[in-house]
């Protein structure tokens, strides 16, 4: 306990007691999860304002050995930004690190605070005629570095790639209160190891990232958004492949749902669209930017889509024709979890597959669960584009939550099972965290867990980054 007073002590001389948060009210918001799945417990919650006060914290923790869990804007799906029970550790909130630090319209780049809200950046990049692309339904409270620490996806990730895809250069903070400034706005860099890359989707085990130079792109000329309704996932896949071919780069959204994750939107948003008269299987979100023209874009489409009712593989599709409509369309697809949450609890699966093994995963995975839960209700959705699916697992009507989520170990080795058999991944943008270690163990090899422990006892030999998330 008087270690724990002087490092307490330290903290405030470095932050300002106002910043170095001890009461359980004060700390609460930082202390449960997203989905209030768990509650941790901490000694303290601590809020630099610069990347220096990032630093001495963590000199600080490496000297009196406390556990430090970085996080942002704690919206996570795998309690990966939430301390253990245990109370020992702090969590580090870089919320007070949130300045756009530059802006280079002709490099096309952003250089940004950890702490910036990824909102922030997209509007920031649109002030100078500039697109950032990273989008996801938490945008408006996630932060960048928490996008980078789990490497997060998002809807656009088909055209233009992971947030990985979108970094050219890091800030980090070393375990051992170093600042590594890599924050290098070039597409070439060939000079030894990346440790970019090494420290993106690290979850905060190996270091803090506290800052970043991020890619931007033109703005689109126009966006046309589109709903298609088809039988099975099979004719989705052929619809991709289509579409594809028809419009190569200008194809930068494309979302599957099924029959019961609109029905669900439906129950619980009555307000939103009903495009379609009639039920289908799936449902497909199609979205094409053009740099060209709204015309182009539009005519674009509505050729491929032709082609796509000529060879049967759509029954119907709905095109927007203004700005409100294709909002409305994005809103059925951005209020499935949303939907998912008012209507009680569920047990998540965010995978990724080869994208050809896609439809025969699915019908795979949802005979083998209703086999072993009849009546269970499947959730399926995600990014067809790029090989993701969050394919969720709801009660039978009856069946409490308590019950239900007792068989969540059960569930989810059903889903990843089959998921490894069709070589696929048990985590496409979520992350690890705390909450699928015991399935990275069980479905990592040997060899592949050995060298990630090899790289974190270099990096963080006291194992005060994040610990018991990941490995």
């Amino acid at each position: 306990m008087h270690d724990q007073a002087d490092f307490l002590a330290a903290c405030r001389a470095l932050l300002g007691g106002s910043y170095v948060l001890t009461e359980h009210a004060d700390m609460a918001p930082f202390l449960t999860d997203w989905r209030d799945r768990f509650t941790g417990k901490a000694l303290a919650v601590l809020r630099p304002a610069s990347v220096d006060e990032v630093a001495g914290v963590l000199r600080a923790c490496a000297q009196w050995k406390i556990p430090v869990v970085p996080q942002g804007g704690n919206t996570g799906l795998v309690l990966g930004s939430i301390p253990d029970a245990a109370g020992t550790a702090v969590v580090l909130s870089l919320a007070r690190l949130n300045a756009i630090r530059a802006l280079d319209p002709v490099n096309r780049t952003i250089t940004v605070d950890a702490g910036c809200i990824l909102q922030t950046i997209q509007e920031a990049a649109a002030a100078a005629g500039c697109l950032f692309p990273l989008s996801l339904a938490a945008e408006g409270s996630c932060t960048i570095g928490g996008n980078l620490a789990t490497n997060a996806g998002g809807t656009a990730v088909l055209r233009y790639g992971n947030t990985r895809e979108l970094c050219l250069g890091l800030e980090v903070v070393t375990p051992q209160g170093e600042i590594w400034s890599g924050l290098r706005g070039l597409r070439k860099d060939n000079t030894g190891y990346d440790l970019r890359d090494l420290y993106i989707g690290a979850e905060g085990t190996l270091g803090v990232i506290t800052g970043a130079v991020m890619k931007l792109y033109p703005q689109p000329k126009a966006c046309i958004t589109a709903l298609a309704a088809m039988d099975s996932p099979a004719h989705a896949l052929r619809l991709l492949s289509l579409m594809q071919d028809h419009c190569g780069a200008s194809l930068t959204g494309f979302e599957l749902m099924s029959q019961y994750c609109l029905q669900l939107v439906a129950e619980q948003f009555p307000q939103l669209p009903r495009p379609f008269a009639q039920q289908h299987g799936q449902y497909v979100l199609l979205e094409l930017s053009s740099s060209q023209s709204e015309a182009h874009a539009v005519e674009l489409l509505e050729a491929s889509i032709g082609a796509a009712l000529e060879e049967e593989l759509i029954a119907d599709a709905v095109v927007a024709s203004s700005v409100a409509q294709s909002e409305g369309l994005w809103q059925l697809r951005e209020h499935i979890p949303l939907a998912q949450a008012q209507a009680g609890k569920n047990i998540k699966h965010d995978i990724s597959l080869p994208i050809s093994r896609i439809a025969d995963f699915i019908a795979v995975a949802d005979a083998a669960l209703e086999s072993a839960f009849p009546g269970c209700q499947l959730v399926c959705f995600g990014h067809l584009g790029d090989g993701n699916l969050h394919y969720n697992v709801a009660p039978p009507a009856g069946m409490t939550d308590t019950v239900f989520l007792s068989n969540q170990d059960a569930i989810n080795r059903i889903v990843h099972d089959r998921v490894d058999s069709f070589g696929g991944s048990i985590s496409a943008e979520h992350g690890i965290g705390a909450l699928k270690k015991a399935d990275l163990a069980h479905y990592k090899s040997p060899l592949e867990l050995r060298l990630m422990r090899a790289v974190k006892q270099a990096l963080d030999p006291q194992n005060i980054m994040n610990p018991g998330k990941i490995l």
